[in-house]
């Protein structure tokens, strides 16, 4: 049946995203496709957070940069050494002289500023790859849940074909059983004739209800990526011949692929930059390291001895001499990880290649089978409706008759889902390009 054919697809598609909702309880949403995708955009969680990390990582580049700019500071202190004494003899002949040691106090201001230091530019760079890295998982993120919307909103146009085929369906078996009916009871024929249509006629009837409960879980999960209640009332105004057009194949499988615009390909991309940004780091490590700082410092409470003064300028170098191997080991280490790095976008160079072609076979071959989907489904309406015909004159069984009915039923759920199918073949293929 066509209902069976979509339940792993259905179950499938059900992972979403939850956002808030947009209009009241009582109102219907009115979402064109596009509006639908704008809609989760602005809304989802999962994109709100990205984006969230993407601001964190610019936040990180302004913190790094501030590390190498001038740092500022003040402290005040108050020391009381409890009464304690000291002995200072000029000559073994001379008498004690006996100092006290009273109680101070020191307001401090300092001024340090970064004057060189290898790590720090490249650490500075490191974050601001880091920053691009954050970003491009922003769009990748903002690529998964414009698929996912589209897949969700094709499946309900899909579900609504489906139940409106076997809505039909189930029309014109009754309006047969009912033909037959008088037919049997006027005794033309006979009445296990009747038993069989009726069943039948069950049959449809119940792939009817399971349409129906199908249909409404496709709304629950576009429901869900949306963020609305469960209650909620959605009309979908984007139709099912208006998402099918030929042309919009055509164009996909004819689309240029520039793997440039690919996010996957990007993010190991700047993997691999990042990769090169901290062999440069480990090796900035044998880099010495120079400072320089002012200091002022003011007496609130002054010791009777004091010599310190008020005003200090210096330099502080820190010389790396020797680690124990320990940056050899960190620098060859970073020089593997760009070898892994370098290795897996090229992989995945090759990897997107072959994907994509493959994808377009696919397109290309399921656009062929979609056309003679459609002229099977013409044959099989045009066999169903001679042999209703020739049932009612009684020249055909009515195990005939079933059977033209699963043939045309068959031949509808083919071209349904192979429509399904290619639908989503080219959002694949559009997704892989980056055109979403």
């Amino acid at each position: 049946m066509i209902i069976r054919k979509f339940k792993v697809i259905l179950i499938i598609t059900a992972l979403g995203l939850g956002i808030k909702p947009l209009y009241a309880q009582d109102s219907t949403m009115t979402l064109s496709l596009d509006k639908a995708i704008e809609y989760a955009l602005q809304n989802n969680k999962v994109i709100q957070n990205a984006r969230f990390s993407s601001q964190a990582a610019k936040e990180k580049i302004r913190e790094t940069t501030a590390a190498g700019l001038p740092q500022i500071s003040a402290s005040a202190d108050y020391n009381n050494f409890l009464g304690a004494e000291a002995e200072l003899r000029l000559s073994e002949s001379a008498p004690p002289a006996i100092i006290e040691f009273n109680p101070t106090s020191n307001f401090k201001f300092n001024v340090s500023q970064l004057v060189f230091s290898g790590s720090y530019y490249v650490g500075l760079q490191l974050s601001k790859l880091a920053s691009q890295m954050s970003e491009m998982s922003s769009q990748k993120t903002e690529l998964d849940v414009k698929e996912q919307v589209t897949r969700a909103y094709y499946l309900i146009l899909i579900s609504e074909q489906t139940l409106k085929i076997i809505e039909s369906n189930r029309d014109n078996s009754i309006l047969i059983l009912e033909k037959t009916k008088n037919l049997a009871n006027a005794g033309i024929i006979e009445k296990t004739e009747v038993s069989k249509l009726s069943v039948m006629v069950t049959s449809v009837e119940n792939a009817q209800k399971a349409a129906e409960r199908q249909l409404e879980m496709a709304y629950n999960m576009l429901r869900f990526q949306l963020g609305v209640n469960a209650g909620e009332n959605i009309k979908l105004i984007t139709s099912l011949d208006e998402i099918s057009q030929q042309s919009k194949f055509e164009t996909a499988m004819v689309s240029p692929f520039n793997i440039e615009h690919n996010t996957d390909f990007n993010l190991v991309f700047i993997q691999e930059k990042m990769r090169k940004s901290q062999v440069s780091l480990e090796q900035a490590s044998y880099l010495p390291t120079l400072g320089a700082y002012y200091s002022y410092t003011e007496k609130l409470l002054k010791p009777k001895f004091d010599m310190m003064p008020k005003n200090v300028v210096g330099l502080n170098l820190s010389i790396p001499i020797f680690s124990s191997g320990l940056r050899h080991s960190k620098l060859s280490q970073a020089k593997i990880n760009l070898t892994i790095a370098e290795n897996t976008k090229e992989l995945v160079n090759k990897q997107l290649t072959i994907q994509e072609k493959q994808l377009r076979f696919n397109l290309n071959n399921l656009l062929e089978q979609y056309q003679n989907q459609k002229i099977n489904i013409e044959t099989a309406k045009e066999v169903l409706e001679k042999m209703n015909l020739k049932f009612q004159q009684g020249i055909v069984s009515s195990l005939e008759l079933t059977s033209a009915n699963n043939s045309y039923l068959s031949a509808e759920s083919g071209y349904i889902t192979t429509l399904f199918q290619l639908l989503d073949a080219e959002l694949a293929l559009r997704k892989l390009n980056g055109n979403l």
